[in-house]
C-alpha cells in the first residue's frame, strides 16, 4: 500500500512541467502598444519598429498601418523586462508608447 501512496504523491509530480508553463505564459503576460501621432513619417515608424522588435519589414508595414488607421498596435509582446527594451527603443525617436500587462 506504501507504494501505492509514493505513485500517487508521484502523479502530482508530473503536473509540474504544465504549471511551469502556465507559469512562462504569465510572465510573458506584457506587451508594448505604440500610438499614433502625426510627427512621425511612415518609413520613421517602420524603421524603428524593425530596430525594436527585429522584425521583417513586411511585419513592420503591418503594424505601422494599425497603428496609424486605429490610432494604437500592439507591437510587441514578452517579458518585462523584453518590453521594457522595445518602449526605450521606440521611444529613442519621441514615440509614444505603453507597457501594459493581461
Amino acid at each position: 500500500m506504501s507504494n501505492k501512496r509514493i505513485a500517487s504523491t508521484e502523479t502530482p509530480t508530473e503536473t509540474l512541467p504544465s504549471e511551469k508553463t502556465a507559469g512562462t505564459v504569465h510572465l510573458d503576460a506584457y506587451r508594448v502598444v505604440l500610438f499614433n501621432d502625426e510627427e512621425h513619417s511612415f518609413d520613421e515608424v517602420i524603421f524603428q519598429i524593425i530596430k525594436a522588435v527585429n522584425c521583417s519589414r513586411s511585419k513592420a508595414e503591418k503594424l505601422t498601418w494599425e497603428v496609424h488607421s486605429r490610432g494604437r498596435a500592439i507591437v510587441f509582446s514578452g517579458t518585462i523586462e523584453r518590453c521594457i527594451y522595445v518602449s526605450a527603443v521606440l521611444e529613442e525617436i519621441s514615440l509614444k508608447t505603453e507597457i501594459q500587462t493581461g
